[in-house]
């Protein structure tokens, strides 16, 4: 560990990295797919867009806590079981290089810790399907199911990280790892992310858009365009971590990637390009 010395030659102690959490949402910004499409083609239920559309229209729940009330109360739901829910999951497109993004969080940099935690109103089982080997289950919040031991029915949802219900998440993660709000970042997609961007904007966080939402583009501090989920690092290397253009290039091409198109602007249109196989050697 290195070690400095103060003024009268005596060692001091280095300050510790800055803590920061990082919560991602899960559909459409971790994948390319709604979960709600893929488990209705899963179970053979057609017209799910219609069926979110009218609860949409309706407000009778917030927007992206659809699935999880159709699960619930919809007849043509009513035959999903958690292995439906499971093999949803390993269905779901994701986008590339995940492990990556993960291991460079877990590893951080010098004076820097990332915490990553997915939250979303999935549910949980899906991701963790989807997410297996590469986030830890107890690092994914998404929607809390309440099973019959006999008939593997879904009696009750006990918890939707949708809307507000993902303020309330981000806020009891930060309350548990002893993280001020100023060092909370958000990345998401849709408008079902407004609520969660706004709270941690106002608290003086950061936020990530990985879309072209018209909501999210007047809210989020930095929009990012790709299909490599490691582009997200782009955006808080150069405006948390200060890092300049040719340090963030020298770090992709670390890790065996290359900043092929790079569009500044408040929006950042990445393109990478792999030039080795990944995650693989880059993480070893």
């Amino acid at each position: 560990m290195l070690t400095y010395q103060d003024s009268s030659g005596d060692p001091v102690a280095p300050a510790p990295p800055k803590h920061f959490l990082l919560a991602s949402d899960f559909d459409q910004t971790l994948s390319f797919n709604d979960s709600g499409q893929i488990l209705s083609e899963l179970i053979g239920v057609s017209g799910f867009q219609d069926k979110v559309a009218g609860l949409a229209d309706s407000n009778l729940v917030q927007q992206g806590g659809e699935l999880a009330y159709l699960i619930r109360h919809d007849p043509e739901f009513r035959g999903v079981r958690r292995e439906h829910l499971e093999e949803a999951g390993r269905r779901v497109r994701l986008r590339k290089d995940i492990p990556a993004l993960v291991n460079f969080l877990e590893q951080g940099l010098e004076g820097y810790r990332f915490s990553f935690f997915v939250i979303s109103a999935a549910p949980r089982e899906l991701i963790q399907s989807a997410l297996a080997g590469t986030v830890s289950p107890e690092h994914i919040f998404g929607t809390e199911l309440d099973y019959d031991p006999d008939s593997g029915e879904v009696r009750s949802v006990r918890r939707v990280p949708a809307g507000y219900g993902k303020v309330a998440v981000v806020e009891e993660l930060e309350s548990r790892l002893g993280i001020g709000p100023d060092r909370t970042i958000y990345v998401g997609d849709g408008s079902s992310d407004v609520h969660v961007m706004l709270h941690v904007n106002n608290r003086d966080g950061f936020t990530i858009a990985v879309s072209q939402n018209k909501l999210l583009s007047k809210i989020a501090k930095s929009t990012v365009l790709s299909d490599n989920a490691f582009s997200v690092l782009v955006p808080i290397l150069e405006r948390i971590v200060g890092w300049r253009t040719a340090e963030i290039r020298g770090f992709f091409e670390s890790y065996h990637l290359t900043l092929h198109e790079w569009e500044k602007a408040r929006t950042d249109r990445v393109t990478l390009l792999a030039s080795a196989a990944i995650p693989g050697d880059a993480v070893a």
